[in-house]
């Protein structure tokens, strides 16, 4: 199968016939040989029936119904478990997403050996209140990730080879940063293709101000579990150490001067238990120790992990 075309979409049902509709077009006039994945987020309006009865019109359709709603990193990790194609494209139900960008998101990943393509929307149909934040987090995840040659990593509009998706995981709010999460899994040619960003025809956004707040976490979370997933002692013993090592330090210096003191019959202003320094070094002490048995913990249970992406599937068609 050349192409798998993975859709998350919560409360989509007016815009889904004209979605699959405009797919299978663009599929049939290049001889693509396809799947479409649907995957119904929780939603409480029509958009399962809606899939049922264009199932029945067009075999390549793929249903995956959740029984509540997950968040669209849980709909993508479950297509990508799904999907069959060489190359996977991944695209809102909203259709501000073109699919006629598709023969050129495949053609990079087939011919210029592309690992992931992001879709780059340069002119945008949002308000200054949705663009200012999101000009910000690109600007912050560049830096962050090394990954310079980006300017959307959130753009719904993306490519990639099987490989990347059957090897990476994508769980709580991360569908954000999937080119990190593909480059700290080994693949590294990441591109971008500049795309049409349409005008929502139906229905209104559903995210709200939250995600940015959360996009920002995400962002630490990432950067932490990339460097650290397989190595937490290498984080939580490095500062436990250095913070045991600082208090030592300062209680040794509150020992000599005492003992100094008194060798040289000089008077003590003050006793040791009086000084800010002897409570300083106590809780270096005391945070340090706490700080290394952390790492250890993390170590053994980033050993024992079980799986974090189970979901509650009611239907699958």
């Amino acid at each position: 199968m050349n192409i798998s075309v993975i859709i998350p979409l919560y409360n989509e049902a007016e815009s889904l016939p004209e979605l699959t509709s405009w797919i299978s077009r663009v599929m049939d006039k290049h001889s693509f040989s396809y799947e479409i994945i649907l995957v119904d987020d929780g939603s409480n309006d029509e958009s399962w029936e809606v899939i049922e009865q264009l199932k029945t019109e067009n075999p390549f359709i793929i249903g995956i119904k959740f029984r509540r709603n997950y968040g669209k990193s849980a709909a993508l990790n479950v297509g990508f478990e799904a999907c069959q194609g060489d190359v996977v494209i991944t695209m809102d139900a909203d259709l501000q997403d073109s699919p006629d960008e598709i023969p050129e998101l495949y053609r990079k990943i087939v011919e210029e050996k592309y690992d992931l393509v992001s879709g780059w929307k340069q002119k945008r149909h949002d308000p200054l209140s949705k663009t200012i934040p999101t000009k910000l987090f690109n600007l912050a995840t560049r830096r962050m990730s090394g990954i310079h040659n980006l300017h959307d990593f959130n753009c719904g509009l993306k490519s990639y080879r099987k490989d990347v998706v059957k090897s990476i995981e994508v769980y709580g709010e991360m569908h954000r940063y999937i080119p990190v999460i593909a480059k700290w899994a080994g693949f590294k040619k990441i591109g971008e293709q500049v795309v049409e960003h349409r005008a929502r025809k139906y229905g209104t956004t559903k995210f709200g101000f939250s995600r940015f707040i959360n996009g920002f976490l995400d962002l630490l979370s990432i950067f932490f579990v990339g460097k650290f997933a397989k190595r937490p002692m290498h984080f939580f013993g490095t500062i436990g150490a250095l913070s045991f090592l600082l208090g030592t330090i300062m209680a040794l210096w509150i020992i000599v001067e005492k003992l100094y003191h008194i060798t040289m019959h000089i008077r003590y202003t003050r006793e040791v238990v009086d000084q800010p320094l002897f409570y300083i070094a106590l809780v270096a002490i005391i945070v340090g120790f706490q700080l290394f048995l952390t790492g250890f913990i993390a170590e053994l249970v980033s050993r024992n992990s079980t799986e974090r992406n189970v979901y509650q599937i009611e239907k699958t068609i």
